[in-house]
């Protein structure tokens, strides 16, 4: 059933002049804006209230400056501004409008460096031939990597637990104590075939039907796995081509978690899942880029000068390149390239802070956004976490990326924590023993070496005590556990709680928790700060289907459903979250006025309704029930969850209710033009608000919604592995033929626009008084240099 919308009762001769008017709008809209109502009195004032600043979560976010331009252009009565298609902030979009896009390219000087390393690292490492330094591989250290180190798979047995208490690389059989793996081993017909947790172990049927199989982790299934007689259950000796067609047993509970095998037996190896995957200057080993000669960098991306500069990388091309005297050793030698602001400087940090946290997962599907599979073909994942290596991809391949620290405007230090949260305690050398069981803790730790490495090695951040660097938190809550010493850097969240509503962890996972984390290591800043910090999407694999579709496009005829959320309900519900604190109880109030399936009392929300489906059943056709909807539910989980970008994509409006928290670019895109706010106290009045919304302002919202959706996709991201897959395989999926079809801004050009504005606008800048060309026109120029009168 259809809800009631307010329509407009207009004659035919009105009808006429508004078509008139339509067409002169739509001709501006080409140049300056989309077509939007213009009306003051467009909303209900009791709606207007609704959507307005929540507990300080929508308040203006100024940056001091504004820049002092002649000409003034605005999208709405809200003065947003509408910038490639996005309705922006208005001093954020009147400066993109005017500076942005007239930016010319300056000439920057990219040092190709040549520094050798002692040893040329045993051969057990890669060469950082700008700091003369060994990246040792997994299970190697010291200053030539010649230091071999063991990490066990199993913590200290005792006679109860012989083979210690359990652990993610618990272990009956062969340990590779280089990455504390376990393997069936040698004298096995397949030593490379994993045999991970409980697929060494016992297992005994439970007590009580229909539960879970129950694992004995102190006796080994040694007489199984190991065995040759095709009446037991084995594995190390199963021949795959048997066990496919049924001619011997196998153990169930073993499988392939491990990244670079395929098959149910691990029987195909296939490429692991790499940065870049080594961008063709190396071999990726199970996640760590073992990089060509005269090649270095997390992605095997940054030439030495024994590299050839026909294969240099698109953003260092084309080059003048100039040549020392060759009768002397080169050190380095430089190349000129063209290049437009912002530049960005990517550290190569230590290999236990991001590409070690790859290579050492025990689940191929940890923290990554794509596996291969039997064809070396592009297998994208579900993890959310995934944005992290998305973001750090393109950021790498991007032509605003230089290898000149003292002409780059901001420095990006890429800790992969998404790989910490999900493995963290996963071996004995991974252990939170020493962090009081806290993931936060831990992660804490982490983002202290990174900060520690690069106040010795570099001298850029005290140039600025950090706040021109940029860091990234993928954890559910965003940096709320980032240590003190770098918090005066921007911060690149997917959450951005400000505290001043929830000004305590929010989780409901307690080794999460960060309220105990002490104040000497952790200080006393919140978790988001609007003035510097940014929230940006989370990882959304692409959906040829939606894509192919275009349910984002979808019209308001379209859309049958008032309102729609799906996802956990909290206890009220089989199966979901126990925990009162979940969602800081925000679904469960939403479950209590509108759930539109029984709870386990039976009972219904206290005002379900036909239009309305608020359910933690997990539909089948959950794209299909978005694309139906005109409203649909953004609340928090454990923190943030992906329902924002869920609604973006397809063309359902998101109605945020989580108060004092930013969504994605919330500091800087106008929200009133593609979202609705509503306060968690007002959950009981949201159909009543969501009804008072009439037709014409519902198709303004779906409007830009549409327009923005772009901004919530990595699409460069999935566009360089099209390019890969093609190059490398010959592959051109249709997730690959939909994803180069699309050519509006994303995630990572937003981003980028976002650091523009910042590096001219942001008031700490003139402190630094830095003379570079910044390839600004001239009024673009005399309004910076007036910010820094």
């Amino acid at each position: 059933m259809m809800f009631p919308i307010k329509t407009w009762k207009c004659s035919p001769s009105l009808i006429a002049a508004v078509a008139s008017l339509v067409v002169v709008v739509s001709i501006v809209h080409v140049l300056f804006s989309p077509l939007v109502p213009s009306l003051d009195n467009l909303r209900a004032q009791k709606v207007q209230k609704s959507c307005f600043p929540v507990d300080g979560s929508r308040e203006r976010v100024s940056y001091g400056f504004a820049a002092n331009l002649s000409q003034r252009v605005y999208a709405d009565s809200r003065k947003a501004v509408i910038y490639r298609g996005a309705p922006w902030r208005e001093e954020i979009g009147q400066w993109l409008l005017h500076c942005h896009s007239a930016t010319s390219t300056i000439d920057v000087v990219e040092k190709i460096s040549g520094n050798r390393c002692k040893n040329d690292c045993s051969g057990q490492g890669i060469c950082n031939h700008e700091l003369g330094q060994c990246r040792c591989f997994h299970g190697y250290s010291g200053e030539e990597c010649s230091e071999r180190l063991h990490f066990k798979c199993n913590h200290p047995g005792s006679p109860e637990q012989p083979y210690g208490p359990w652990v993610v690389s618990i272990c009956a059989g062969y340990c590779d104590t280089t990455r504390a793996m376990c393997f069936c081993g040698q004298g096995t017909k397949y030593p490379n075939r994993p045999l991970a947790e409980a697929c060494g172990f016992q297992t005994e049927l439970p007590s009580i039907p229909d539960d879970p199989i129950v694992t004995n982790w102190a006796k080994p299934d040694l007489d199984n796995i190991f065995t040759t007689n095709i009446s037991k259950p084995g594995w190390c000796n199963v021949n795959p081509e048997e066990a496919y067609s049924s001619k011997v047993r196998f153990k169930e509970e073993c499988d392939c978690k491990y990244d670079g095998l395929w098959g149910r037996f691990c029987e195909m190896p296939v490429q692991s899942t790499c940065i870049n995957q080594c961008s063709g200057h190396g071999h990726c080993h199970g996640g760590f880029c073992q990089c060509d000669g005269g090649w270095y960098g997390a992605d095997c991306s940054i030439p030495s000068i024994l590299s050839t500069v026909h294969d240099w990388p698109k953003w260092l091309r084309p080059a003048t390149v100039n040549v020392p005297d060759t009768r002397h050793s080169i050190p380095s030698m430089s190349a000129v390239v063209k290049k437009k602001r912002p530049l960005i400087y990517v550290y190569d940090l230590p290999p236990e802070l991001n590409i070690h946290l790859l290579e050492g997962r025990h689940y191929k599907f940890e923290c990554v956004n794509r596996i291969y599979n039997d064809m070396n073909a592009t297998f994208w994942t579900e993890e959310l976490y995934g944005s992290q290596m998305a973001l750090y991809e393109s950021i790498l391949a991007s032509p605003y990326r230089t290898l000149n620290g003292e002409q780059a405007d901001y420095f990006f230090v890429p800790v992969l924590d998404s790989c910490i949260i999900t493995r963290a305690d996963d071996a004995p050398h991974f252990s939170m023993r020493d962090h009081g069981g806290l993931r936060s803790s831990m992660t804490l730790e982490f983002y202290k070496k990174a900060y520690d490495h690069i106040v010795d090695q570099y001298p850029y951040w005290n140039r600025s005590a950090g706040r021109d660097h940029f860091w990234s938190f993928s954890w559910d809550e965003g940096a709320c556990y980032a240590p003190k010493e770098i918090w005066s850097s921007m911060m690149l969240v997917h959450w951005g709680n400000t505290n001043s509503k929830h000004n305590h962890s929010t989780t409901a996972y307690l080794l999460d928790n960060w309220d105990t984390i002490p104040s000497d290591k952790r200080g006393n800043h919140p978790c988001f700060d609007p003035q510097k910090d940014l929230v940006i999407p989370a990882w959304k694999k692409p959906n040829p289907d939606s894509l192919r579709l275009k349910l984002w496009s979808r019209s308001l005829k379209e859309r049958t459903t008032l309102f729609y959320f799906n996802g956990n309900l909290g206890s009220a519900y089989a199966n979901g979250r126990p925990e009162s604190t979940y969602s800081m109880g925000i679904r469960q109030n939403l479950a209590k006025e509108f759930g539109s399936i029984p709870d386990m009392e039976g009972k219904l929300g206290r005002q379900h309704s036909d239009d309305v489906i608020v359910t933690p059943l997990r539909s089948n056709d959950y794209y299909e029930k978005l694309a139906s909807s005109i409203f649909c539910g953004v609340l928090p989980g454990d923190g943030w969850s992906g329902r924002m970008e869920d609604s973006i994509f397809h063309g359902c409006i998101p109605v945020v209710i989580q108060d004092g928290i930013y969504l994605p670019y919330e500091n800087v895109l106008d929200y009133n033009s593609f979202a609705v706010r509503v306060r968690e106290d007002e959950i009981p009045n949201l159909m009543q608000i969501l009804r008072a919304f009439n037709e014409t302002e519902i198709e303004f919202l779906l409007a830009n919604v549409r327009m923005i959706w772009q901004r919530f996709f990595y699409r460069d991201s999935i566009v360089l592995e099209a390019e890969r897959q093609e190059i490398g395989y010959g592959h051109v999926a249709d997730w690959a033929v939909e994803a180069l079809k699309l050519s509006e801004e994303d995630v990572l050009s937003t981003f980028l626009e976002v650091l523009h504005y910042k590096l001219n606008n942001d008031p700490w800048r003139q402190e630094l008084n830095l003379q570079k060309d910044f390839g600004l026109t001239k009024e673009c120029q005399r309004s910076t240099n007036q910010l820094k009168c």
